[in-house]
């Protein structure tokens, strides 16, 4: 059998498990800022956790949480433990080895002799545990704190980076990446005040799932895909990424989002970037994310088609036969609220490869079930030889990269069965990562903070792509959220539902 190559590996099929281990990384200090927050209790930590566990942390390494809590090392190690001991899938048994490594720095956001007293702290870890200069600053905290923590970290000389022993500096941010183009644009030039663009790593998380980084693979890697991965062939592609849960205790965050700006600015368009973007000439950061940018500017208007835009807000319903309320109804939410928490954008690419061909990008709160899938539907056969034994249409192919809950790639094509007759069926080939891999993959964020350790930027937005992608948003959240009959173009469903009736058929045709 013919080995793999697999992240420049040669690979053998039946051993994948020095894919799962890294070379030499630099040693260095992770500073969570929000280290009493849940983003750091739920994801970072157990993610660090986990890394140190598969021996795919630094060594040495520093951790050390920054919070306006009141804690000292000892009782935020206690605090960390107690959150992590939670998770069933933690195996806690070398927890307190791994909590030497971590530390706690009480400060105020807004306070820059903290920030200087911060300064202080970092240098001395750095001499008693030999993390030779090198940090990485992970911006855990409302977005709304971003600039301001950012300009604290430069007005501190915590930025630079390679000068009087010190060695690499890096930030990371989460998304939300600014509410429209311009404040995205202020949050850029704030940034850039004291950090360079390689020093910016601005993570999405969804990038990370083995699923998601596999289309590349799958795209660029295999003759029988490529060559039809266009117009020519395939009718129409569906990006669904569907919430069981509510709005839950985001309100205050979500109120001022909305569906759009939370999922689609994002997840979504990164997605349909990897679908739809031309081959890059290398698998190489730069030149990967330069093909996206070329995708995101080939992309019609959104504004231009408003009209085909489903926009819903879910309304009181049952999810597992217990009943839920409405958006309007949850904690925090205005009772006239008209924010809204699905939405259906049919997205129309202006090139060469995809004229002509539709991608629905789906995505909403309080549906049927949780699933991340997309959805490649092939054109009917052009000529069918059997139409008249059949007296049907025979059903197109269909390719289903699922992505949640089931990492899985199936395909779906017709068959005979067995007999005198001719009756066809359809059967799907099926890949289902769980059934093959032995040992689990990493978890999403165990991927982005080794990149963000390596200075791997693959997996991350550039600051020209977010420009772009607010770039096509931003004038159709204006038309949205100021037209006039607002309240009559945001459809209502039922919670525990496939969304409105408006977007219905499109949805049950591709979750189906």
């Amino acid at each position: 059998m013919e080995p793999t190559v697999i992240k420049g590996k040669i690979c053998d099929q039946d051993n994948f498990c020095d894919c799962l281990t890294v070379g030499d990384l630099d040693p260095c200090t992770i500073v969570i800022f929000g280290a009493s927050g849940d983003l750091t209790t739920r994801k970072l930590i157990p993610a660090l956790y986990q890394m140190f566990l598969s021996a795919s942390l630094p060594n040495p390494i520093s951790i050390v949480g920054c919070a306006r809590t009141d804690y000292n090392h000892d009782t935020f190690r206690a605090f960390l433990q107690a959150a992590c001991a939670s998770d069933p899938m933690l195996d806690m048994a070398r927890w307190l080895e791994f909590a030497k490594k971590i530390y706690y720095s009480p400060l105020q956001y807004d306070s820059r002799p903290d920030f200087l007293g911060l300064a202080g702290f970092l240098d001395t870890l750095d001499l008693q545990n030999k993390t030779k200069g090198n940090r990485l600053f992970d911006l855990a905290l409302p977005p709304s704190l971003y600039a301001s923590v950012a300009t604290m970290i430069g007005e501190a000389g915590l930025a630079g980076q390679f000068e009087n022993g010190r060695g690499w500096t890096r930030i990371v941010i989460e998304k939300p990446f600014g509410r429209d183009l311009d404040s995205a644009l202020v949050l850029d030039q704030t940034l850039h005040q004291y950090f360079n663009e390689k020093q910016i790593f601005r993570i999405d998380h969804y990038l990370a799932k083995e699923t998601v980084q596999n289309i590349l693979t799958f795209r660029f890697a295999n003759t029988i895909f490529e060559p039809i991965w266009n117009r020519g062939y395939i009718e129409s592609v569906g990006i669904v990424a569907a919430e069981r849960l509510g709005v839950e205790h985001r309100a205050g965050y979500y109120e001022q989002s909305g569906i759009i700006r939370d999922m689609f600015q994002n997840h979504m368009l990164q997605l349909l970037s990897l679908i739809a973007m031309e081959p890059p000439p290398h698998f190489e950061a730069e030149r990967v994310r330069d093909e996206k940018i070329k995708l995101f500017r080939s992309i019609r208007p959104l504004h231009d088609h408003n009209e085909t835009i489903v926009l819903g807000q879910y309304g009181p319903g049952a999810i597992d036969g217990q009943p839920v309320p409405g958006y309007r109804q949850e904690p925090g939410v205005s009772a006239s609220s008209l924010i809204p928490t699905f939405a259906m954008l049919p997205v129309h690419v202006d090139n060469w490869r995809w004229q002509g061909v539709p991608f629905y990008l789906i995505s909403g709160k309080r549906m049927a079930r949780k699933e991340t899938r997309i959805v490649i539907q092939f054109k009917d056969v052009p000529h069918s030889l059997f139409r008249d034994i059949l007296g049907a249409r025979v059903i197109a192919n269909r390719l289903v990269l699922g992505i949640y809950p089931k990492e899985s790639i199936s395909l779906t094509f017709q068959t005979k069965n067995p007999g005198a007759r001719m009756c066809m069926r359809s059967m799907t080939m099926d890949f289902k990562y769980d059934d093959f891999y032995t040992r689990p993959s990493p978890d999403a964020y165990e991927k982005v903070l080794l990149d963000c350790i390596q200075g791997d930027h693959m997996l991350f937005w550039r600051q020209d792509g977010i420009e772009q992608a607010w770039s096509l948003l931003t004038p159709l959240l204006n038309e949205c959220e100021n037209c006039q009959g607002r309240a009559q173009r945001l459809h209502s469903y039922v919670a525990g539902s496939w969304g409105p009736e408006a977007s219905r058929a499109i949805i049950e045709g591709i979750i189906t």
